[in-house]
């Protein structure tokens, strides 16, 4: 079975959530301590033996193509102030996978997004990663795109990763159902449907779709028959129906602390908690978060 080496980050949101900070600053480039949110992103990717990332992106973008590139004058400047250490982590970043990018030229929904990527990927098999979701995994531990690749490189099968929500909450997220088995700890459906964000009573399925995918080139002849759904967008949910019933398709739950950077309060989570591991934030922070409690 093919390996995964390719992966799609769709990243032409105009992140209206997080207006008016987004109107000049792509959402991916807000930073979680001192990284911005898609950095945490592709690093995920790259451990999980990625090597081409594809990012899907709109107008007002550059800045993420400048991040992954060279920046002359600042790289000069570290080396003649002697910031050796700065420089060589700069290098690093650019150098952890070929990075390119491909134009979104209308907002028309992931499906869309997804389905722009396909001169560059080909007939391979890719990850798609969303642009907003910080998954953290247990150290020493394969990352959850990396849990999804295996999956596929095992079975032949898409697979795509799912988490149990509360039940008020499955409006917010694509809903998968589906034959449920265990396997080594981790839950697993063999996929039969996907409802998009369902309202009330249109489903007792919790399990929801918190943004990465495994998928087979045959994924994207989907995408390109599937017509417009809620507000004129092609859901890469119908796509997965359409998938699940052909070839076949398998969620699974994964081990990993899960941010949706987002929202502002998966935002500040993901401060909150990375800046506690962070060695440069990491005490101080504990100490004023345990002098603020008293307050709360």
């Amino acid at each position: 079975m093919a390996k995964v080496r390719k992966a799609v980050i769709p990243a032409a949101g105009l992140g209206t959530r997080f207006l008016p900070a987004t109107k000049t600053v792509p959402k991916e480039m807000l930073p979680i301590v001192d990284r911005p949110i898609l950095l945490y992103i592709v690093e995920e990717a790259v451990r999980a033996g990625i090597e081409d990332i594809i990012l899907v992106a709109g107008r007002g973008k550059a800045s993420i193509e400048d991040f992954f590139d060279v920046s002359y004058e600042l790289e000069d400047k570290l080396e003649r102030d002697g910031k050796h250490e700065w420089v060589t982590s700069l290098k690093q970043i650019r150098s952890m996978a070929n990075v390119m990018s491909i134009r979104q030229k209308q907002p028309l929904g992931l499906g869309h997004a997804v389905g722009t990527a396909r001169p560059i990927v080909g007939n391979e098999p890719f990850a798609v990663l969303l642009g907003d979701e910080i998954m953290i995994s247990p150290k020493g531990e394969a990352t959850v795109t990396e849990q999804l690749a295996r999956s596929f490189e095992t079975t032949g099968l898409s697979t795509v990763a799912m988490m149990e929500v509360p039940a008020e909450e499955t409006s917010k997220y694509g809903i998968v159902e589906g034959e449920i088995s265990k396997v080594d700890g981790a839950t697993l459906l063999r996929v039969s449907n996907v409802i998009e964000k369902p309202t009330a009573g249109q489903t007792t399925s919790r399990f929801a779709l918190p943004g990465r995918y495994v998928f087979d080139a045959s994924i994207f002849d989907h995408i390109k028959v599937t017509a417009p759904g809620r507000n004129g967008e092609i859901q890469l949910t119908d796509a997965m129906v359409a998938i699940a019933k052909s070839k076949g398709l398998i969620a699974t739950t994964f081990k990993a602390r899960r941010f949706d950077a987002g929202d502002k309060i998966g935002y500040l989570q993901a401060n909150i908690e990375l800046g506690l591991e962070h060695p440069d934030t990491g005490t101080a922070l504990r100490a004023y978060l345990k002098r603020l409690a008293p307050t709360l």
